[in-house]
């Protein structure tokens, strides 16, 4: 079963980087109504109304592209390691990715009614990029020292 490990890994890799493709291909107005379905789901939740909200709105959209990528990034640092890519080859070699990926993703949007490609977008998905690295590379630490 370890032989299948790279393989089932770099499928996860590409089934991430589907969803996020799909999510990207929905035309503006139903990424709104899928934003807003959220909202209207902490708004049950929570006891304050966040619906009239413009701010919490962005914020849950730029979070979505943090989330996105923070997940990218761990899953190809986790692919990687199945190929016995370590340390900063490993780390660089995932920003890349990502980048490039958060690049394609921003340029699909242009093509898309109701979306546009917009370059802090590209720069949110790096920060989320970014932050899934350094978890991934403080949790290997981590696991060294407290797991050998």
């Amino acid at each position: 079963m370890k032989k299948y490990r790279p393989f089932f890994s770099w499928l996860l890799v590409v089934l991430w980087m589907i969803l996020i493709f799909y999510l990207s291909h929905q035309p503006g107005e139903e990424s709104s109504d899928l934003s807003g379905g959220l909202m209207a789901l902490l708004n049950s939740i929570l006891p304050f109304d966040l619906l009239e909200n413009q701010t919490v709105h962005t914020l849950l959209r730029k979070g979505a592209h943090i989330s996105a990528y923070f997940v990218l990034s761990l899953l190809v640092m986790n692919a990687f390691g199945q190929l016995a890519i370590v340390g900063k080859r490993r780390v660089y070699m995932t920003f890349a990715i990502s980048l490039a990926y958060a690049i394609s993703d921003e340029v699909h949007q242009l093509f898309i009614p109701g979306r546009s490609g917009q370059v802090t977008d590209v720069l949110i998905d790096c920060l989320g990029s970014a932050i899934g690295i350094a978890c991934y590379s403080l949790f290997v630490q981590l696991k060294k020292r407290y797991w050998p």
